[in-house]
This record gives structure tokens, sequence and C-alpha cells, in this order.
């Protein structure tokens, strides 16, 4: 199949998981709509996520200083769309592994791969879903709307709508995973941090470049990250993986190994925004 079918055969697996996931949840485990956060099992149980409804307030109110700076957030995107930084974002929109160990080898500066370094792939994943998890809280109680739909405009993910139409906009999980990532790698190779941070920002500045989130989500999305990663330092089997993870990177450097991305390509995007 061309990537364009199998990228639709996966979002229509992934409407359908969504469907599933909101009539199975209970008391315990929030509705969740992008089920992009339940394709691996994560680190923690429900009970153990941050709460979003503790951390967060609401999101900012109609004629609000922070409704303002989200509009104004969003218009400073406009002049970018359909350039580099903009076909970064709709790379960081995808969800589906391996692009998102994909998008932060550059800034680690070794591959991220089942083949090298498979612990932290495995950690990439199950991270994604602890983080995005923890922002149903409040994502259910508020249900923002996501800016595209208030200003009727496409996303830099089409195929993505559907499943973001009905999916709270406040905070971004995409946002939270982002931020837990760069965190945790920043941890595992401090020597990168600033690139790795960096890197976790702009994952989440992609979601207002995509129109999908509003500068409050996604500043949201990166308490809630930060939030996991907190908890996660609490679970045994996330500190075995990370210690193996730390043991990866290094082996990978010593085999001078290096991303298989264009790094050179991404740094120039990023220097768009």
């Amino acid at each position: 199949m061309t990537g364009t079918v199998v990228r639709a055969a996966q979002v229509s697996l992934l409407a359908l998981m969504a469907l599933c996931g909101q009539a199975q949840a209970g008391d315990d485990q929030p509705k969740v709509t992008d089920a992009h956060f339940t394709i691996a099992p994560g680190y923690l149980k429900p009970s153990d996520l941050p709460d979003s409804l503790a951390l967060l307030g609401p999101p900012p109110g109609a004629g609000s200083a922070a409704l303002a700076r989200d509009e104004e957030a969003r218009k400073a995107t406009l002049t970018l769309r359909g350039s580099d930084r903009w076909k970064l974002a709709v790379q960081d929109a995808d969800l589906v592994f391996p692009r998102p160990a994909d998008n932060f080898s550059c800034a680690l500066g070794v591959p991220i791969d089942e083949q090298n370094t498979p612990h932290l792939f495995g950690l990439m994943k199950k991270m994604m879903s602890d983080a995005g998890l923890s922002t149903y809280g409040v994502k259910n109680k508020y249900e923002r709307t996501r800016p595209f739909v208030v200003h009727s405009e496409a996303t830099c993910t089409p195929d993505q709508e559907p499943i973001l139409h009905d999916d709270g906009s406040y905070p971004s999980g995409h946002t939270a995973a982002g931020w837990a990532w760069a965190l945790t790698l920043s941890e595992i190779a401090p020597d990168r941090a600033n690139e790795l941070l960096a890197r976790g920002i702009a994952f989440g500045q992609s979601r207002v470049m995509c129109d999908a989130h509003w500068q409050s989500d996604v500043d949201g999305g990166r308490i809630m990250g930060a939030a996991t990663v907190a908890k996660l330092h609490t679970d045994p089997v996330f500190l075995e993986d990370l210690r193996a993870a730390r043991g990866e990177v290094e082996a990978a450097r010593a085999k001078g190994l290096k991303p298989t991305q264009d790094c050179s390509a991404e740094a120039a995007a990023l220097a768009l925004q």
C-alpha cells in the first residue's frame, strides 16, 4: 500500500479504538477520545497518573487577556503555513511510532529505534500513554473547542480532524508527551539537554502551528508532561528501563551511530519559528 493509504488505515483504526475507549471507560479510566494514548500500555495505573483537575485551572474565558494571547499566538503562525517549519509540524503531529522516535533522534545525536536502542524506543511508547492520559481529566471536564473549529480552518493534518474535532483542546496531549520525552531524554543524555529541551518546546509549538491547539493548551500540556515524569520516577519498572536506555545511548555513541534523518534540514526548519 502507498503511504497515504497506510496512514488513512491507521487513522481509521485509531478512530475505532477511540470509540471503544469511550464505551469501556470506567470510574478509574477517563474517556479517551484520541486513541494514540491507548496503543501501548503505560507504566502508571490510572489512579497513579497526575491529576490535571488538581494542577490546572479552566481554559481562558471569552474576552480574557489569556484568550487574546491565544489568538495572537495563532495569528503569528499564519505566515509559516506551507513552509518547512509547517512540514515539520506535520511530522510532529504523527504519534504513530517510529515517527516520534525519529523526531527526537537529531536532538539526541543518536538513532532511537528498535534495533539500536530498544529499551529507549519502548520507554517512549509507554511514556506517551502516561503523559497523554494525564490530560483527560481537564479535557473531559471543559471540552474546549479547538482553534481550527472556531475559525473554520484546516489543520496541517486533515486526516486527523475527525478525531480532533471531538477531542478536548485543553490541555494538549501531544505536548504533554513531547515535553515528557524531552525531560527524560535530557536525563539520559544531559550533555544534549539544551538540544533536547529546545526540541521538546518546538514539538509543543507545532500544535499551535497546526491550528490544532491554542497556546494555553500547549502551556498546560507541558505542566502535565512534567508532572507525569515526576510520577514516573516513583515507578521501579520505569527506572530500570531508564537505566537500560542510558546504557543503550552510551553504546550507540561508542559505535559512532548517527541519526538517519536529515538533521541539517530539521535545524533549518526549526530556525523559522
